[in-house]
C-alpha cells in the first residue's frame, strides 16, 4: 500500500462545532443531520441537561444541552445555536438523540496520526468523555467519545422516554408524556 493511500485509509472526517468558546469534533459517521434550533418540548422530571425532545419527521427525539450536560452552564440560544442529531445503537434498535452546540464549525479530514492524547488537566469537561486532541493551526479541536458523552442510566432513559413517546402516538399510551413546549427564545 502506497503511503498516499495508508494515510488516506487512516483519515477520517470529524464535524467540528463550538461550545462555550471552545472547538469540539464528533465522527461525522455518526451525524444524522444538522438542523436549526427550534420549538424543543420539555418534560417533566428529566436532568438538567435535557432541554426536552423534538418532533423530527414523526419521530421523538432527546435534546441534550452539551453545554450542561459539561458543567458549563446553560447557554442562551442564539441564531447559531443548533442540534447536530446523533445516530447510534441501543439493545440491538438504531436511536437518535439531538445535542445542542453554539454553533457548527466545518467538516475536518484528520489522520489518526494528527491526534494528540489528552493530557489529565486544562479540559473544562471530563476527560474520559474524550478521544484525544487535534491540532488546528495554532488551537485544538477536542475529540469526543459520544458514547461516553451520551452513555449511562440516564441516556437510556432517554431513549425509553422517546420509545414511551412514539407509542404513545400509536395509541397504546394513556397519558401524555409531553406537558410544556419551549419556544425558540432568538429567531430573529
Amino acid at each position: 500500500m502506497t503511503s498516499a493511500v495508508k494515510e488516506a485509509v487512516d483519515q477520517k472526517q470529524y464535524l467540528t462545532f463550538f461550545l462555550s468558546g471552545e472547538e469540539y469534533a464528533i465522527g461525522i459517521l455518526r451525524v444524522k443531520e444538522i438542523i436549526g434550533y427550534d420549538i424543543v418540548t420539555t418534560v417533566p422530571k428529566t436532568p438538567n441537561w435535557v432541554r426536552g425532545v423534538i418532533n423530527l419527521r414523526g419521530s421523538v427525539v432527546p435534546v441534550v444541552d452539551l453545554a450542561v450536560r459539561f458543567g458549563l452552564g446553560e447557554r442562551q440560544v442564539t441564531k447559531t445555536s443548533c442540534i447536530i442529531i446523533i445516530e447510534g445503537q441501543s439493545e440491538n434498535r438504531n436511536t437518535m438523540m439531538g445535542v445542542m452546540v453554539d454553533a457548527v464549525s466545518q467538516v475536518m479530514d484528520i489522520a489518526a496520526g494528527d491526534i494528540q492524547a489528552v493530557p489529565a488537566f486544562g479540559t473544562r469537561i471530563r476527560v474520559d468523555y474524550l478521544q484525544g486532541m487535534a491540532q488546528q493551526g495554532k488551537k485544538f479541536a477536542l475529540l469526543l467519545d459520544i458514547d461516553k458523552v451520551l452513555s449511562g442510566d440516564e441516556a437510556m432513559g432517554l431513549q425509553e422516554l422517546a420509545l414511551s413517546s412514539e407509542d404513545s402516538k400509536d395509541g397504546s399510551a394513556s397519558e401524555p408524556t409531553l406537558i410544556q413546549s419551549r419556544a425558540s427564545a432568538a429567531k430573529g
